[in-house]
């Protein structure tokens, strides 16, 4: 339950890459070396100079070879070509199906038997609603940056972004939890509730570029996938044993995470931190998707026999945030690494 929003709704809002990117948005397209005035007052140079009689033999070289200095054109940019475009994708497919079976391969040594038809039923169950969450977030996500929410997220003060979207996403995903499976109504109207405010909370990440979004929901999808498949068949309560570590390790996360908005911290502090919650978020929700898996399997034996209440909804939320914040740790190391390019 500590997973909730503290690091999936904090990692957009802190993410200093989204913070230029909208901050992009409200520049015009004159390229100029002062932000302070009006584009009505602003001298051309290029005019003044032509003006100007030639009196130096370099004139006319110095005003040419400025074009690219003082004209507002736009950047010229170069797409790759349909076969080098082919090429990516093909190794794109080519690593996720890699990672997929080098992950079996080295955490799946010991199976279990077939899974009985409780577990499986309750298993697609849980999954059924963890997809069409992620759906509903991604759709609604979109539809928010559409209509100018996304700006008007990132223009605000990030506490108060930061609070009021805590308190809608664990006030719903609690409402989620603790309405009876028998109330349909309300129980899919707090889901609803807490897809929305997952929405909300990631619509910023749509001032990226579309290529690095879709290659990381790729990746993600691979990693879900990958580490999903091993939970459900490993033997039987193997993982079960990570839920302490994890959470251990999902409160170092969220800490470092926001140690940069509480604390004076230098450039070197500053990276570890970063490193932290980036690298470490990856291996601690990759961990919770092989335990949430597990549970997930457990609790179908149990509300088989009647010891629990049957309630997938509430085990897709975990899922969710699984894959939620992996996905942002995966956007923003493929950020990181065209911004070295």
């Amino acid at each position: 339950m500590f997973r909730v929003s503290l690091v999936s709704s904090l990692r957009p809002l802190t993410n200093p890459v989204l913070v230029q990117a909208a901050q992009g948005v409200r520049l015009t397209s004159f390229r100029t070396f002062s932000s302070f005035r009006s584009a009505h007052f602003r001298p051309n140079v290029l005019a003044a100079l032509r003006k100007r009689s030639p009196t130096l033999a370099t004139a006319s070289f110095f005003a040419n070879s400025s074009r690219t200095l003082l004209t507002d054109s736009a950047a010229v940019t170069t797409r790759p070509s349909q076969a080098e475009a082919w090429r990516r994708y093909g190794f794109t497919a080519a690593t996720v199906a890699g990672t997929i079976i080098a992950v079996n391969v080295f955490f799946n040594r010991e199976t279990r038997d077939s899974l009985s038809l409780a577990e499986r039923s309750y298993l697609h169950e849980s999954f059924m609603y963890a997809g069409g969450g992620l759906a509903i977030t991604a759709l609604a996500a979109r539809s928010m940056f559409k209509s100018g929410f996304a700006f008007r997220i990132m223009s605000a003060n990030p506490w108060l972004v930061l609070g009021v979207s805590l308190a809608g996403s664990i006030g719903s995903m609690m409402g989620v939890f603790y309405t009876s499976p028998e109330n349909t109504v309300l129980k899919h109207a707090f889901w609803l509730g807490f897809n929305a405010c997952q929405a909300a909370t990631l619509s910023p990440l749509f001032f990226l570029s579309p290529a690095i979004l879709s290659r990381a929901a790729l990746y993600s999808a691979g990693v879900f996938g990958s580490l999903s498949y091993v939970g459900a068949t490993a033997a039987t309560d193997k993982y079960l044993y990570m839920g302490g570590p994890l959470l251990a390790g999902v409160t170092v996360v969220a800490l470092s995470a926001l140690a940069p908005m509480a604390l004076p911290l230098g450039m070197r502090s500053l990276a570890i931190a970063e490193s932290i919650s980036l690298y470490g978020g990856l291996a601690v929700f990759g961990g919770f998707i092989l335990y949430d898996t597990q549970k997930i399997l457990q609790h179908g034996r149990m509300a088989h026999v009647g010891a629990v209440p049957r309630d997938p909804m509430r085990e897709a939320i975990s899922l969710e945030l699984d894959m939620i914040n992996i996905f942002i740790r995966i956007v923003q190391i493929l950020t990181m690494q065209k911004k070295k390019k």
